[in-house]
């Protein structure tokens, strides 16, 4: 029985074409050949403050004639500071230059804290070796206190490795928001 099962298996099999057993388009095929691409990369370090960092994106690339720099598509970080915080970074697009030792993100940026913070950006700049976190531009989103506007937005972790926090400048606009009493 299992000597005509596999007989038939071999024997009626169909020839494929391996032209149309690729599920890529032409164009994504060039695009392969071209750039050097990495698909659904990770990372997990440490920096010298002892921050953990762990970075996944969905495509990585080294854009043609660019030693030392990558582009990454959806990216989401996760940096957990020594100190107990967490942050987490997620976007669209992500150029990174390891020679400045700095990445810009943009396509819809959001940075979401262990505290409760929830911002939102169309670009950051972000540090590779430290936690050092930048919104040039406005920056939109919820805290616990309530809703918060800002025309910039930096997180810094002090010199001496102590606490991380965030700075909003330029017009900040806070919409206070108490929490119900509960008696």
């Amino acid at each position: 029985m299992a000597l005509a099962l596999l007989s038939t298996l071999f024997l009626l099999s169909r020839a494929i074409d391996p032209g149309e057993a690729i599920p890529f388009a032409e164009k994504e095929i060039q695009e392969r050949l071209r750039d050097q691409q990495i698909t659904a990369p990770f990372f997990t370090g440490s920096t010298a403050q002892g921050d953990e960092l762990t970075f996944y994106a969905d495509v990585l690339t080294t854009p043609e004639g660019k030693i030392g720099a990558n582009k990454a598509e959806n990216i989401r970080v996760t940096i957990k500071t020594a100190q107990g915080s967490t942050y987490r970074l997620q976007s669209g697009e992500a150029e990174i230059d390891l020679s400045r030792n700095a990445a810009q993100l943009t396509n819809d940026v959001i940075i979401m804290t262990s505290n409760g913070y929830r911002m939102t950006s169309d670009f950051m700049t972000s540090g590779l070796s430290s936690l050092s976190i930048d919104s040039p531009g406005p920056v939109y989103g919820t805290t616990p206190e309530g809703v918060l506007e800002a025309g910039s937005m930096t997180v810094e972790q002090s010199e001496n490795g102590g606490t991380t926090q965030l700075f909003f400048t330029n017009r900040v606009k806070l919409i206070y928001k108490p929490k119900p009493l509960i008696e």
